[in-house]
């Protein structure tokens, strides 16, 4: 929308702005976080004896299940040993894990439980039992029932 042009600004439109000067830096814009290279200024902050900050690595406090995932995916091997403080990566990590864990059970249970109703439905066809014949049946109980009522209220 804008064409910067010496001293001149000229919007697309065709109006020039006179007396705006060129940015000789890159603006950053408001509200945006500030990202660093790694190196503090001089002068801000704790910096230990190279010079360098020093963040605590481990920001993120575990909740039971937090530590019960922790657990079950083999990160620690008691609930002593999971500090009170861990980079929240692990827990990405250990959640995620868990979750194709998880994903593995099911799959497993849905396979069984597929074997379980083949099982069932050869039994049933050996009884020459089916959905069809139940169906019929009770349709006939109703009828039955039905006929009883009507002539219990005839009479």
């Amino acid at each position: 929308m804008l064409a910067a042009v010496g001293g001149l600004l000229r919007l697309r439109l065709g109006r020039i702005l006179r007396g705006a000067p060129r940015p000789t830096a890159p603006v950053r814009p408001r509200g945006l976080p500030r990202y660093c290279s790694g190196r503090a200024p001089s002068g801000s902050g704790p910096q230990g004896p190279a010079g360098k900050v020093h963040r605590v690595p481990a920001e993120h406090k575990p909740s039971q299940f937090d530590k019960r995932i922790l657990l079950w995916t083999g990160r620690f091997k008691a609930m002593e040993d999971i500090p009170p403080r861990i980079p929240p990566e692990m827990i990405d990590a250990a959640r995620n894990k868990a979750r194709v864990k998880a994903c593995y059970i099911m799959i497993g249970l849905t396979i069984i439980a597929c074997f379980a109703v083949i099982a069932s439905a050869k039994r049933a066809a050996e009884r020459h039992e089916s959905l069809t014949s139940w169906n019929l049946a009770k349709k006939a109980k109703w009828r039955e029932e039905a006929a009883l009522a009507a002539q219990a209220k005839a009479k």
